[in-house]
């Protein structure tokens, strides 16, 4: 399979596949996330299922200029029934993937991570992974964490480079490159995420690891630029091309993504890892564009 290096691209690979999904969509009582739906609809990757007031769905696909009887829609005022609802249906297996809607996040979680009815296994670890379409990069990064874990410890990071790993493995990046981030290249006691750094590069010489080149601590620049790597006189594997970074806290790769998504031109596609189905959680706030990415990559990984 030959790499996937834009969002684009992965729409088309998806169409290509004929792969169709269905989304149950828990509150879809937001404009956005109707257009994001109606456009992978026409797409014919997903088959979306609008859980949530029918009153106020109807009247959102009547302004798009879509029957309502287009989709399949589960007439369900209350937020907590809705969520409910969306959850059992993915864990029974009559949908692919959960989507947040109009709803809290934190309301929405909590039934992911329902102890009997939820989407997380036992002593399974969730975690976000993303992947961002740069004008200035030559292909897609992906990067972890950006919305669940605050400050990831050892095992948590673990699972974050193992999760990004496989998203990238989907796009035909057969050895994904790897680096977990820091203010700088040397391990230092003060950044105590960069001692985890150089247990995780080991894990990975050992074979505990597997599955792609890993680096760390390395800076931005050491990762993505490869005149940086001549500049300074670093060796790393990585040589500037890396395909994932992952973070030493949810506030630094936030505030990362969200710069290069303000200030770059920066396109976004990210998920829940761990869970037994794909999850997408967006702000509401977020682009009908980037929630349409983000219902493309669900259903690639589904």
């Amino acid at each position: 399979m030959k790499a996937i290096k834009s969002l684009k691209e992965m729409v088309s690979h998806l169409e290509n596949l004929a792969v169709n999904k269905k989304i149950a969509v828990a509150v879809a009582e937001d404009d956005n996330t109707i257009g994001a739906l109606i456009e992978a609809s026409k797409a014919g990757f997903a088959s979306p299922i609008l859980i949530g007031c029918k009153e106020k769905i109807v009247k959102l696909l009547s302004a798009e200029n879509v029957e309502p009887d287009a989709f399949q829609i589960v007439d369900l005022p209350d937020q907590q029934e809705a969520v409910t609802e969306a959850v059992r249906m993915v864990k029974e297996g009559e949908a692919d993937v959960l989507m947040k809607g109009l709803i809290g996040t934190d309301k929405f979680l909590k039934a992911v991570l329902n102890k009997d009815k939820g989407l997380l296994p036992p002593k399974a670890i969730m975690s976000y992974v993303c992947a961002l379409d740069l004008p200035k990069y030559d292909k897609l990064l992906f990067i972890s964490d950006t919305a669940v874990l605050p400050y990831p410890d050892l095992n948590q990071k673990i699972a974050m480079v193992n999760y990004s790993v496989a998203m990238a493995k989907r796009f035909g990046i057969e050895k994904p490159k790897v680096a977990l981030i820091s203010a700088t290249e040397k391990p230092n006691p003060t950044f105590t995420s960069s001692i985890d750094d150089t247990t995780i590069c080991k894990m990975a010489d050992r074979g505990q690891i597997k599955d792609c080149v890993i680096d760390g601590p390395l800076d931005v620049f050491l990762a993505c630029d490869k005149e940086s790597i001549a500049i300074k006189g670093v060796e790393t594997p990585i040589n500037g091309e890396a395909d994932a970074l992952i973070f030493p806290s949810l506030e630094a790769a936030n505030t990362f993504y969200k710069g290069l998504m303000l200030f770059g031109g920066g396109e976004l596609a990210g998920l829940i890892q761990g869970t037994i189905k794909p999850v997408v959680v967006m702000s509401r706030s977020e682009s009908q564009k980037s929630k349409f990415y983000c219902i493309a990559l669900s259903c690639l990984m589904a």
